[in-house]
């Protein structure tokens, strides 16, 4: 993309590409989640290459989900000396850390680069500054959300968080947003390393969704990690997601509710 205005194209789940002055980065860009399958069942939505293979300046991950961090797919998109950032490493014992071990592997084996990167962290790279804020994962596994900004223009991609309380503090200090990049599939999951299962949502549910994007003052919500992945009892999504969201800013004049199909770009 030539000019100077910040263009994010969805990927596919929860992963976006952000470019800008004609350079790019990926956020959560997965190609498949081959180790969860059994769990989770294989994609069923589409899942799709970044736009330039090998020239992103960075990579950044919310958590080491394998939904959400694929070694190979962050090999394939970094350009030479581009580094993935990303979340703390998790201590404790095999069963407590089972969710995020397979990444790590695959992380160490595919030999990318890997900054640690704590709350509040920013990281400048190119035109893009982003910064690490606050997240909460289902699994008590460490999770960030991520705060890009180029040119002026300013997004958020929330990985898989659940409704927290830190989204007022996130718009004091960063918003507002032009767009919020935000989970929407409300999952119920049932895993064999977190039991006995909870009954209650590990992801935003869509009314958590807009509660969020109108906290943090953002002018659209553009929902994520639906439909992709419905396998229950392992993992169900909630129904009728964007009937809801709908119904959720109906008459509301905060955030516009932007859905994207994968491929989809959105100019800001």
């Amino acid at each position: 993309m030539e000019g100077k205005n910040m263009r994010v194209r969805r990927l596919g789940w929860a992963g976006i590409e952000v470019e800008s002055q004609s350079e790019s980065v990926v956020v959560d860009h997965v190609l498949g989640w081959k180790s969860i399958e059994a769990f989770v069942g294989p994609p069923r939505t589409p899942l799709l290459e970044s736009q330039n293979p090998g020239s992103s300046l960075a990579a950044f991950v919310t958590h080491l989900h394998t939904d959400h961090t694929d070694a190979s797919a962050i090999a394939a998109d970094l350009a030479e000396d581009a580094s993935l950032h990303r979340p703390a490493v998790m201590k404790g014992e095999p069963l407590e850390t089972g969710g995020v071990a397979v990444a790590e592997v695959e992380l160490t084996e595919a030999k990318v680069d890997q900054v640690l990167i704590d709350e509040w962290q920013t990281v400048e790279v190119g035109p893009f500054v982003a910064t690490a804020v606050p997240a909460v994962d289902g699994f008590g596994d460490p999770q960030i959300s991520w705060v890009i900004e180029a040119d002026g223009k300013r997004i958020i991609q929330a990985g898989d968080t659940l409704f927290h309380g830190s989204w007022w503090l996130i718009k004091m200090r960063l918003g507002p947003f032009d767009a919020a990049f935000l989970p929407v599939n409300g999952a119920l999951a049932s895993f064999p390393h977190r039991q006995p299962a909870s009954g209650i949502e590990a992801s935003l549910s869509p009314e958590q969704a807009a509660a969020a994007a109108r906290i943090l003052d953002a002018k659209r919500l553009v929902p994520i990690h639906y439909d992709g992945i419905h396998e229950p009892p392992s993992y169900e999504q909630t129904d009728d997601i964007i009937a809801r969201l709908q119904n959720a800013l109906d008459g509301d004049e905060g955030p516009e509710l932007v859905v994207m199909a994968e491929g989809d770009t959105l100019d800001l």
